[in-house]
């Protein structure tokens, strides 16, 4: 694709990132049959491509207008389209830069930017949040059922293993995670602890930085990253083999750490190999599948569906090592 991007915008890394990665759509199509955006709305401009074109539009300097902002804003950023591109085009880099242009170019309206701050305060913090949902909890009875049925009820705290093993990981505690899904951690680290690894939280870390870089802050995402990476170095230094994470979603941004904070002189090399150490859990069990074999019961157990998030199979590009497992564990 042709770009006729401003001087001035060419010489900053955002410019010069967007210009690349312009340069390499060649406008094929192929994207639209897996974006799901436009198979619901069949609109152009909700497509990979479509967007494409507005963020070019953009970056060149045509008008901006809510109906842009809008575009961008319903793409879900699954990322399916990046598995399907024959030309390799990052897109999800592309929107980033994009989203980021136009909330500077067309200001949100006060209720969305309103809600979007609550978000980005309430999220993140994990005593907040939780404290927040023990509210929920307790109104829950009066509350009207399409609503309170969203509202998950008390877990017990579940069993962690003690630290015993010579081979340690550390596993990220999150930010909602430990109040709506608190057994899945430790879940993990009972298995692990079966093959002799020990799985162990930073105390210090917390959420991962995606729910605020998502809600147009990139800057408030860059200091949870910067705060996850003083937590987990000092147990990086004393030999721990990797960072696992649970949630997909989490995996898929500190993954991407090393990119979103290379331009700073500090954390630039840290934050680099905090990605290239980051495994999906699935991975992690994977690799001692060997080890866990005595573990499966003989008998077949019951059939079950698995969903892959978008953030496994198109971000991180795991695919069919989670079924690979249900079937080694006797599920069809």
């Amino acid at each position: 694709m042709k770009t006729t991007l401003p001087t001035a915008l060419r010489s900053t890394a955002a410019g010069q990132e967007a210009e690349k990665i312009l340069r390499s759509c060649v406008h094929c199509g192929f994207c639209l049959a897996t974006c799901p955006t436009y198979q619901l709305l069949g609109d152009e401009l909700d497509s990979p491509r479509g967007r494409i074109y507005l963020i070019k539009e953009m970056l060149e300097g045509s008008p901006v207008t809510d109906s842009t902002r809008l575009h961008l804003d319903r793409c879900l950023t699954c990322h399916a389209c990046e598995t399907t591109c024959p030309s390799g085009v990052q897109y999800g880099r592309l929107l980033d830069i994009g989203r980021a242009a136009v909330v500077e170019r067309v200001p949100r309206g006060l209720v969305d930017e309103s809600l979007r701050a609550v978000l980005r305060a309430v999220l993140p913090r994990e005593a907040l949040f939780a404290l927040l949902l023990k509210l929920g909890r307790l109104v829950r009875p009066v509350l009207p059922t399409a609503l309170s049925g969203r509202i998950p009820a008390t877990r017990a705290p579940p069993a962690w293993p003690a630290a015993r093993h010579a081979r340690r990981m550390v596993v990220l505690r999150g930010c909602v995670q430990p109040a709506l899904a608190p057994a899945s951690n430790a879940a993990l680290a009972r298995v692990l602890d079966a093959v002799g690894i020990s799985l162990v939280e930073a105390p210090a870390a917390g959420c991962c930085g995606a729910v605020v870089h998502h809600l147009d802050d990139p800057d408030g995402a860059r200091h949870y990253m910067r705060r996850n990476i003083d937590a987990w170095w000092p147990l990086l230094e004393q030999g721990a083999e990797a960072i696992v994470m649970t949630a997909s979603g989490c995996g898929a941004l500190v993954r991407d750490y090393g990119q979103l904070l290379r331009d700073d002189p500090v954390y630039a090399e840290r934050a680099e190999r905090i990605s290239a150490l980051t495994r999906d859990a699935l991975e992690v069990v994977a690799a001692e599948r060997e080890l866990l074999q005595p573990l499966f019961p003989a008998a077949r157990r019951a059939r079950v569906a698995f969903q892959s998030p978008c953030t496994l199979q198109h971000w991180q590009q795991i695919r069919g090592v989670a079924e690979l497992l249900l079937r080694d564990a006797g599920y069809e």
